[in-house]
């Protein structure tokens, strides 16, 4: 059967027909965690951390190591998940900005509840209120609100609904490890404390603990400007232990709770109709250059940990290379796999087939782009252009506010290659995508800003 069907005229007309019958597309659960890192996962080979329940989702699943946010702040970035607009197109910059009217009933969730599925969300939901506003809203029933504490319990009793006369679509949207900002600023933590570590078991100090030579300046000058933000900027090394010690540490404590889930998931054997997704928001500075929060476009910010879990364990395991916008592309990949068509105008790209596919070598899409807006200090502007290779980084003022790195050879972005003149060709050829992608997504709908990227 073609399930790849209804335009959004007939669709209403069509759909007791889809649930009637024994609908076999595949159930849909995305599990979300909020300022957790693509490294910070055990999975990833980091030693420091204890992610047992996440890795079984890796194993279990399809690693992409080149996944993006669209913005890494957590309103603009689930903004983009829920919209499948980057969030500069629509207006979505800030946490707390309010949906445009023309977006509210045009959600990912209603998508999917008139496409015939049952749709529940449990958690943070942050697109523009915390939690979702109303019982049922945006197409979501609303299992759970803001706040860890029996969340996982609330997803699992929604899994042990009868849901034999259509799918579901289930979102489990943890805070943790979120709580880090508090404990920055040496605040009560909003889903209780953990146990901290002595000094000596904490982690070392990153590779790039340094703030590379020819890094952009503006990020200083924005550091400077809140203390409340970045209250790390006297933090001695062992400050910086301390504080990635409590970083791992409330992601080991949101892991347990995921943990959660996957045994009800393992329980019930729903992996043999089942998508599982695994992701964060965006990630968190962990110590990297000095840095802490997000908003930067540094790695441990922007590149964020994503697992796809196909039905029957397909691809178990594989790690692939392609370039995924967790944002935008997640909308298409999901009405990829639910049979409903695309609204208009939405410019990500369905991950199902590479997933599917599993071959490292599959051609996808030639770049992503994360934006970011520094809202709360001096209000700059930067854009992230990821190519298989190289990434490409530019804020809109500043002294080294252009910024090219071998994704090869220094992941951790300590050598800035946009000051050699060999490197001139790449430099040209990321400046070109990066004004083709503005000319395409011009900010809230007017004039793309092309002013801010360098002639010569």
């Amino acid at each position: 059967m073609n399930k790849k069907i209804f335009s959004a005229l007939s669709f209403a007309a069509a759909l007791p027909a889809v649930i009637s019958a024994a609908d076999n597309r595949p159930n849909i659960i995305y599990i979300m965690t909020d300022q957790q890192a693509a490294q910070a996962v055990g999975y990833a080979g980091n030693p420091d951390v204890k992610t047992p329940n996440i890795d079984r989702l890796a194993a279990r699943g399809v690693r992409f190591n080149n996944a993006y946010c669209a913005f890494p702040l957590s309103g603009p970035s689930r903004s983009a998940m829920f919209t499948g607009y980057n969030p500069g197109s629509v207006g979505l910059r800030i946490n707390g900005t309010h949906l445009p009217d023309s977006l509210k009933n045009n959600t990912l969730g209603q998508l999917m509840s008139d496409g015939g599925y049952e749709t529940a969300y449990a958690g943070k939901w942050h697109v523009h209120t915390n939690p979702l506003p109303a019982p049922r809203a945006f197409g979501f029933e609303r299992l759970h609100g803001f706040g860890d504490e029996g969340l996982a319990e609330s997803a699992v009793e929604f899994l042990r609904r009868d849901h034999s006369d259509k799918p579901f679509f289930l979102v489990a949207s943890f805070n943790n490890p979120h709580n880090i900002c508090q404990y920055a600023r040496s605040q009560n933590l909003p889903d209780g404390e953990i146990n901290y570590l002595p000094l000596d078991s904490c982690p070392n100090l990153p590779a790039n603990f340094a703030v590379a030579p020819y890094d952009a300046d503006v990020l200083a000058k924005e550091k400077s400007l809140s203390y409340r933000l970045y209250p790390t900027e006297n933090f001695t090394p062992d400050d910086w232990r301390r504080y990635r010690g409590a970083y791992y540490g409330l992601i080991e404590k949101v892991d347990a709770e995921i943990g959660k889930i996957v045994d009800e998931i393992d329980r019930q054997n729903l992996w043999k109709n089942t998508v599982v997704i695994f992701t964060s928001d965006h990630g968190d500075g962990m110590g990297a250059h000095q840095w802490n929060q997000k908003s930067a476009l540094y790695e441990e910010c922007a590149n964020i940990p994503f697992v796809v879990c196909l039905p029957g364990g397909k691809n178990a395991g594989k790690e692939l290379p392609q370039l995924v916008n967790n944002g935008i592309d997640l909308m298409p990949s999901l009405c990829d796999w639910a049979g409903i068509e695309m609204p208009g105008n939405r410019k990500g790209k369905s991950f199902r087939g590479i997933a599917e596919k599993g071959n490292p070598e599959a051609p996808h899409q030639e770049y992503v782009v994360t934006e970011a807006l520094f809202d709360q200090t001096a209000g700059t502007q930067g854009w992230m252009l990821r190519t298989p290779d190289f990434k490409y980084v530019l804020y809109e003022v500043g002294k080294n506010r252009e910024q090219l790195y071998d994704m090869r050879s220094d992941r951790g972005e300590m050598r800035n290659l946009a000051v050699e003149a060999r490197y001139r060709d790449e430099l040209l050829r990321h400046r070109d995508l990066l004004r083709r992608w503005m000319t395409e997504n011009p900010l809230d709908g007017k004039k793309a800003p092309l002013s801010v990227i360098p002639l010569q």
